[in-house]
C-alpha cells in the first residue's frame, strides 16, 4: 500500500505569450526532484488544471500539447525522471479540460510517465480510510462540464476566458508595466473590474494626470464634510461649522487658502457627481433586474465558495463514512479544515495570489498587492490508525511589484489566515464498513483499469 500520497493543483502551465512564463518553475522543479529522491512508497496527485490549455488561442488539439513540451522541456524531462520513481496521477481540470475529452492525451502523458485519469474525480486508500479526489469545477456553476468528455461541452467560464484571459495574454506587454496576465489571479472574477481600475490609475494613467486628481481624491472624505457643512449654512439651519471651517483654514494663510480652492472644487465636482449617479442608480437597477431574470446575476450564489465544497464534503461524509479527507482546488485558496472529524483540503495554487487593501484616506482606488503561497499536500496513515494531513509551504519571496505611491496610500498587507501545518484524524468506522469501502476502492480502481481511462461512457 501507498505510504503517503502528495497533491498539487492549478500551476495553470501554457498559454499564449505573456501567460507562458511561468514564475514558479524553478521551485516546481525542486519539489518534483525531491520526489524523485524519496525512499518513501509515495504518489504523486495534481488534481487539475496543471495546464492551461484554454489560454492557448493560436494552436488548436494536440498541438497545444506539442507546444508545451516545446516550451518546457526541462519541466517533461523532470515529469518522466520522477515519474520513473513514483507514479504520477493527472486529472483534469476546467482549464485543461481537453484532457478528458481525447484519448491521444493518455498516451502522450504517459510518455513522460504521468498517468492521465480522464474522470471528474477519484479515490485512494489511506490505511482503513478513504481519499477523495476532485478538482472542483463540477460545483461552479460558471465552469462546470455540462457533459464531461465532450469535446465541445464547455461551461460559460470557456467563453469568457477565451475573450478575457487569453487576450490579456497577448496585450500585457503593450502596457507600460506588464500587469494585464496576472488577470487569472484574480479571484473571484468580480474583482475584475476594481483590479483594472486600480492598474489604470496607478500603472497605465499619465503621470501628471494622476497627480492631478489625487489631492482631490485624497481630500474627497474632508470635503463631503465640507459640502455638508456648506449645505448647512447655506439652508440657513446651522452657520457655526462653516464658519469655525473658514476661522481654522484662515490660521495658515496662503495654504489654507490652498486648501479652501481644493475643498470649493471638491464641493463642485461631489455636486456634479450626485446629480449624474441619481440616474445612472436607475439605471443599474434597471439592468440588474433584467439580469436576474436571464438567471445571470444571482444573489443566493454570492456566498463563499468554500461554502458550497464544505457543504458537498459534509454529504460525502454522511454517505460514505469511511471518507476521511475531501481533496479539492480550483478556488485557489488554499485551506485545511476540519469536518465531522474528517478533513476538507483545498490545494490552492501556485500562480500569483493577489491581496486587496483599500486606500487608507480619501476615495483612491484598492491595491491589489502581489504574493505566492506555494504549497503541497501530503496525506497519510499515522501509527495510531489515523489519518495526518500535512500542509507544506514552499518559499517564494513575493515579487514587490508595487509602486511607491501604491505602499503610501496602503497599510500593509495583512497575512492571511495560517493553515495548521498537521491535522490528524481518525473518524469513527465500523469494521464492516471499512471493509467495504476497500473492496469498493479495489473494484474501482480495478473496473477503470479494465475499461480504460474514460470508463464505459460512449462518446
Amino acid at each position: 500500500m501507498t505510504d503517503a500520497y502528495y497533491f498539487i493543483s492549478d500551476l495553470h502551465i501554457g498559454g499564449d505569450e505573456q501567460l507562458g512564463k511561468v514564475d514558479f518553475l524553478d521551485e516546481l522543479l525542486s519539489f518534483l526532484r525531491t520526489l524523485e529522491a524519496t525512499e518513501e512508497d509515495a504518489e504523486l496527485i495534481i488534481n487539475g488544471d496543471a495546464f492551461g490549455l484554454w489560454e492557448f488561442t493560436d494552436v488548436d488539439g494536440l498541438d497545444k500539447f506539442d507546444a508545451l513540451v516545446e516550451r518546457y522541456p526541462e519541466l517533461f524531462d523532470q515529469f518522466e525522471a520522477t515519474g520513473a520513481r513514483i507514479p504520477i496521477t493527472l486529472i483534469p481540470g476546467n482549464h485543461d479540460y481537453e484532457l478528458a475529452a481525447y484519448p491521444e492525451y493518455v498516451d502522450r502523458l504517459a510518455e513522460f510517465n504521468v498517468t492521465l485519469r480522464q474522470e471528474v474525480s477519484i479515490t485512494r486508500r489511506v490505511g482503513d480510510y478513504v481519499v477523495y479526489i476532485e478538482h472542483g469545477m463540477q460545483r461552479d456553476p460558471n465552469n462546470r462540464i455540462p457533459d464531461f468528455g465532450n469535446p465541445y461541452a464547455n461551461p460559460p467560464g470557456y467563453f469568457v476566458n477565451r475573450q478575457v484571459t487569453s487576450r490579456a495574454g497577448r496585450l500585457s506587454g503593450r502596457g507600460k508595466f506588464n500587469w494585464l496576465k496576472d488577470v487569472q489571479a484574480v479571484t473571484p472574477m468580480t474583482q475584475i473590474p476594481a483590479w483594472t481600475l486600480s492598474n489604470y490609475f496607478y500603472r497605465e494613467m499619465s503621470p501628471w494626470l494622476r497627480f492631478a486628481s489625487a489631492p482631490f481624491l485624497l481630500l474627497f472624505n474632508v470635503g463631503f464634510l465640507y459640502v455638508l457643512a456648506f449645505a448647512l449654512d447655506a439652508a440657513g439651519v446651522w452657520s457655526l461649522p462653516m464658519t469655525l471651517i473658514e476661522r481654522f483654514l484662515g490660521l495658515f494663510g496662503p495654504v489654507g487658502v490652498l486648501v479652501d480652492l481644493l475643498l470649493t472644487a471638491n464641493l463642485a465636482v461631489t455636486l456634479l457627481l450626485i446629480l449624474v449617479a441619481i440616474p445612472l442608480l436607475v439605471f443599474a437597477r434597471d439592468v440588474r433586474k433584467t439580469l436576474r431574470r436571464f438567471g445571470i446575476d444571482r444573489p443566493d450564489d454570492r456566498g463563499s465558495s468554500a461554502d458550497t465544497y464544505l457543504t458537498a464534503a459534509r454529504e460525502l461524509f454522511a454517505s460514505d463514512p469511511t471518507v476521511a479527507v475531501f481533496v479539492y482546488g480550483h478556488t485557489h485558496r488554499p485551506a485545511v479544515t476540519e469536518v465531522s472529524e474528517r478533513v476538507v483540503v483545498n490545494t490552492g495554487t501556485w500562480l500569483k495570489r493577489l491581496r486587496r487593501v483599500e486606500s487608507v484616506l480619501g476615495v483612491l482606488p484598492p491595491v491589489f498587492y502581489s504574493w505566492y503561497q506555494l504549497n503541497y499536500v501530503r496525506v497519510s496513515a499515522t501509527e495510531g490508525g489515523g489519518v495526518a494531513v500535512e500542509y507544506e509551504l514552499i518559499e517564494k519571496s513575493a515579487p514587490n511589484e508595487e509602486t511607491w505611491f501604491q505602499r503610501l496610500v496602503t497599510a500593509a498587507p495583512r497575512r492571511e489566515d495560517v493553515i495548521p501545518p498537521r491535522t490528524v484524524v481518525r473518524p469513527a468506522v465500523e469494521a464492516t464498513e471499512a471493509t467495504e469501502a476497500t473492496e469498493a476502492t479495489e473494484a474501482t480502481e480495478a473496473a477503470a483499469t479494465e475499461t480504460g481511462p474514460r470508463g464505459d461512457h460512449d462518446r
